[in-house]
């Protein structure tokens, strides 16, 4: 210990402080002396500093033995793990547990510290010990140097985790910014404590975690700590958008995504290297050297070429082999002392490989390749080398395809069959595209590195790297220009092609993914078409039309079948027009799948000829993609009961109209069908994101929590299956939900899981204040049961210990924000802001309280105010949207309704020139799928997608244009054979 600096003590004792934040702003104090240290801080550098003078242990005497009490018995080594974990305890950046506790009362947090310490002892004993591991691991490369190392583990959490009582914990008592607008006014740090961006990982290893994640997603040192710490405290990312902007500097959640994956990918690394580590040990073959080149590695095909000769079942490399001979200290030999070397001397006539100097010379070569390929230093030099030299991907047809290859198929690839691209000017659907051929035997895929490349890299190995130290006979210099061919031509090239490959086609299968997300968003949020009755249809040929009426609160009024395109057309529509007439429905939503241009020329034409009259009656195109999948599936069966499957599509397909967002979150992502490649990706990677969307769109538009199904419940965030089914059940048997602190009721809901859902879960007023209203009456008329009421169910966990009466006036009592979108978390801070403007909670929503808010803010600005009541910009400016949107708010309306229509267009009515509109049907990396009403798609390539030509006044949900938006196109080319229509976009309507 007496070889830290001064702050370092100061942040060690913090942990047994009675109040950390007293500790915190003696930190704070001692910064003027430490400036110096501040304004040079590096996140990857650890050295401590031998001019500051250590703090004298007179200061707290009485606390030191106080850290030994609660803090678990472990082995040798662990002192150094204790300092690392107490030094990165005090971060000042992310805490979002520690702000909390700023407000509690000195005595109460002291407790509250000890108690915290006693439940996480085990967990923190799990990690000291495989932190103890690692450093023995480290030990054989120099014993005690293991500070040069960049610590990445993940004791912060361990240390700072905080985890309130399970009687009470509310949100609503203190305002949880005030830390954060007093030390980072605009969530980006000033000044960093020397420890802010050590985040320790359970695996150690030669690289940072902050640094690396850094560079590769272009984002802030800051932020990427941040990000990890909210992750690793198991915060969703809707709740990390919405209420902790300021702590990611305003990223949006596709990029949040691509960080939370970069991070899943480093760990994985990570944890892929510590199991090799422990394998190749537990066989003995572990060497300093060995052990150095694993740490360092940073993906999995670094990995993978530095552990593939020690794999078991491995008969050895060609260098393995010959270190078996006994020629390693001759390949030692010719570079360090090159003069002293004689070949001869090795032979042994009567061994198999070193019967011959031929034999000798090789493998030295093998073993001299093999030191080449291993060598960091030159893999680099090679890398860099590589970045600034032609590199070209060649893909041609296969000579000797398969048999069972369709000739079809093999003209899908025609633009592949002998083509070359820059590996840097690629486009990620052309390597999906030959990734695709590759793997369907159709084409020959390689990287071609021209020789100029191997040249220099030759010439810098012997000028430079690889030079002998002493002057080399020409025969042995000889064996080492060998040994420089075999280690490129054998070992380097294809490993960089590998590398290549695998980079192109991560990048390329992300991109994918990330489009498919962005697709899925813009569907999802398509706006809904309330307060209408609907009728869907499913169209067919042999087995009829299905058909679906449902009102317009989605329950089903009648389902039916008509034969629309066996001859009976004439009879069915006097049935159609008998049904739409009886339930008063003018709007047909009509599949897109088989038999559809077909149905819609029979409505259009109905419709032409006024048949329908009086109901002027408009139709619809939309997607059936996964409707058929979800028909049959458990969830349909219990929602639609003894329905025939194929009416429980037509019914699905209606839905779909009335409200996408509650019926697509039914069917699996994967099969709603706006992706690219969808099927050649990562399935775990394609199955994580999508699932992250849905679960973004479902929370930010939030659910009635009285009225909202299971299976949309199950996608809000801090939600899963088994929570949405038990809030369900307490539905059920308690009654509606009258605030969200009912919420805590639940079981399995804990204050995580709580935090993390309670923002994005509304309960709508009116409809509490008419139960509220039953249930005083019904009390009024029996007052001796009125504690057994529903009400008196809410609290039945409670009798006992507190008095009925008290806990009812508690939980019983509706509050108007938990209809908006406001945290519980900030309710305090929104009470004050409401006493600052003069407003009530019963003008939210009304054009009274936009008027107040305008007022106020136009006096000091939104920044000013929120210092006034001690919170940030960010948060406040979510009070303010909670406060001024109106009751039934749903930002949906503001995006494209469905298309409805009354005509039909053919392909061949088409003309080069004519201008349409159309809706957006998919959006790919090579362009933008429209359907203007002929019944195939026109393509707008993404050379004519330019910015100049998107909307700039309407709100954008994603970058580009996606499913569900209007545009107006024009006609550019028309392949009839081909079916194929080429379009110029001319504006987003």
């Amino acid at each position: 210990m007496s070889s830290l600096p001064r702050r370092a003590k100061i942040q060690v004792q913090t942990a047994v402080s009675k109040d950390e934040f007293a500790c915190f702003s003696e930190l704070s104090s001692a910064s003027e002396e430490d400036d110096k240290e501040d304004n040079a801080w590096e996140p990857q550098k650890k050295v401590s500093r031998s001019r500051k003078q250590p703090a004298p242990k007179k200061t707290r005497p009485k606390r030191v033995p106080r850290v030994k009490k609660n803090t678990p018995l472990i082995s040798d080594g662990s002192g150094v793990v204790d300092v690392k974990e107490e030094l990165n305890s005090s971060v000042a950046i992310a805490d979002v547990d520690l702000e909390k506790e700023k407000y509690k009362l000195d005595t109460v947090q002291t407790l509250k510290t000890a108690k915290t310490k006693r439940k996480n002892s085990a967990q923190r004993t799990k990690k000291l010990k495989i932190e103890e591991e690692m450093s023995k691991a480290s030990n054989l490369e120099g014993g005690t140097n293991s500070t040069e190392i960049p610590s990445t583990s993940t004791m912060w959490e361990g240390a700072c985790k905080k985890e309130e009582s399970e009687d009470d914990f509310t949100f609503g008592q203190s305002p949880l910014k005030k830390i954060k607008t007093e030390m980072c006014p605009q969530g980006q740090p000033v000044k960093f404590p020397a420890s802010a961006n050590n985040i320790k990982e359970e695996v150690e290893m030669n690289w940072d975690i902050v640094q690396v994640l850094s560079e590769r997603t272009n984002i802030e040192l800051w932020v990427c700590a941040n990000i990890i710490r909210l992750f690793n405290d198991d915060n969703t990312i809707p709740f990390i958008i919405r209420y902790r902007k300021e702590l990611i500097n305003n990223l949006d959640a596709d990029s949040l995504r691509e960080v939370r994956q970069t991070l899943e990918e480093l760990r994985a690394v990570a944890k892929k290297v510590h199991s090799t580590i422990q394998k190749i040990k537990k066989e003995g073959k572990m060497s300093e050297c060995l052990l150095k080149a694993l740490l360092n590695c940073k993906t999995l095909e670094e990995l993978e070429h530095v552990s593939a000769p020690y794999k078991t079942g491995s008969k050895g490399t060609k260098a393995q082999r010959a270190k078996q001979l006994g020629l390693e200290r001759a390949a030692w030999t010719l570079l360090e002392k090159p003069g002293e070397l004689n070949l001869l001397s090795y032979i042994r006539p009567d061994v198999k490989g070193l019967s011959a100097l031929q034999d000798i010379e090789t493998g030295v070569q093998h073993i001299l390749a093999d030191m080449i390929a291993k060598d960091k230093d030159t893999l680099d030099f090679i890398r860099k080398l590589c970045q600034n030299r032609y590199i070209c991907i060649q893909s041609s047809l296969a000579k000797v395809s398969s048999k069972k290859v369709n000739e079809k198929d093999v003209d899908k690839f025609q633009l592949y069959q002998n083509f070359s691209c820059n590996i840097r000017n690629i486009q990620h659907h052309q390597i999906l595209a030959i990734n695709r051929g590759e793997n369907l035997k159709i084409l020959t895929v390689k990287v071609n590195i021209s020789d100029g490349v191997k040249n220099e890299f030759c010439r810098w190995c012997i000028q430079n790297r690889w030079r002998p130290r002493g002057f080399a006979r020409p025969e042995l210099m000889k064996i080492l220009h060998n040994s420089l061919d075999d280690s490129f031509k054998r070992l380097i090239y294809p490993l960089l092609c590998r590398e290549f490959r695998a980079k192109l086609t991560s990048d390329a299968e992300k991109e994918s993914v990330m489009m498919f997300g962005r697709n899925l968003r813009q569907l999802l949020l398509t706006s809904p078409v309330p307060g209408r009755t609907l009728m869907g249809v499913d169209p067919g040929y042999k087995h009829g039309c299905k058909l679906a009426i449902i009102s317009p609160t989605s329950q089903i009024l009648h389902t039916d079948v008509v034969y629309l395109h066996c001859g009976q057309g004439f009879r069915e529509a006097e049935k159609i027009k008998r049904l739409l007439l009886n339930f008063n429905c003018s709007t047909v939503v009509i599949g897109n799948g088989t038999a559809c241009r077909e149905t819609e020329a029979y409505f259009a034409d109905l419709i032409m000829k006024n048949y329908f009259a009086p109901l002027d009656v408009v139709y619809c195109i939309t997607s059936e993609a996964g409707a058929s999948i979800y028909s049959v599936s458990p969830e349909a069966n219990k929602e639609m009961p003894g329905l025939d499957p194929n009416l429980r599509s037509a019914v699905s397909i209606a839905r779909r109209v009335q409200d996408p967002l509650a019926e697509l979150v039914k069917i699996e992502p994967k099969h709603i069908g706006v992706g690219m490649y969808q099927h050649d990706v990562s399935q775990t990677l394609l199955k994580a994101t999508l699932d992250s969307v849905v679960e973004e769109c479902v929370s930010f538009v939030g659910v009635d929590i009285n009225i909202c199904s299971e299976v949309l419940l199950r996608h809000i965030a801090g939600l899963n299956a088994n929570r949405a089914k038990n809030i369900i059940e307490w539905r059920e048997k308690n009654g509606p939900f009258i605030n969200r602190e009912q919420l805590k009721k639940v079981k399995g809901l804990g204050p995580k899981s709580f935090q993390q859902c309670a923002g994005f879960i509304r309960i709508n007023q009116d409809y509490i204040r008419t139960f509220c209203s039953q249930q005083t009456e019904s009390s009024s008329q029996i007052q001796a049961v009125a504690v057994k009421s529903s009400a008196g169910e809410v609290t039945s966990e409670k009798q006992g210990k507190k008095k009925s009466k008290t806990t009812v006036d508690i939980v019983l009592k509706p509050n108007p924000l938990d209809q908006t979108c406001i945290h519980p978390e900030s309710y305090d801070i929104a009470m004050r802001f409401l006493s600052f403007i003069g407003g009530t909670l019963y003008e939210i929503g009304k054009p009274e309280m936009q008027q107040k808010i305008n007022s106020s803010l136009g006096k000091e600005g939104i920044e000013k105010t929120a210092e006034r009541l001690q919170t940030t910009a960010h948060t406040l400016q979510v009070i303010i949207d909670g406060l001024s949107q109106p009751e039934s708010f749903d930002f949906r309306t503001e995006f494209d309704k469905p298309d409805f229509k009354r005509s039909i267009v053919c392909l061949e009515d088409l003309q080069v020139g004519t201008v349409l509109t159309g809706k957006v049907e998919n959006a790919t990396l090579f362009g933008i799928f429209v359907d203007i009403g002929v019944g195939k798609s026109g393509l707008i390539p993404i050379r004519n997608v330019t910015e100049a030509k998107l909307s700039k006044t309407k709100k954008r949900r994603s970058l580009g244009l996606g499913p569900g938006e209007r545009v107006e196109v024009r006609v550019l080319n028309i392949d009839i054979p081909r079916s194929r229509i080429t379009l110029d976009l001319i504006r987003v309507l």
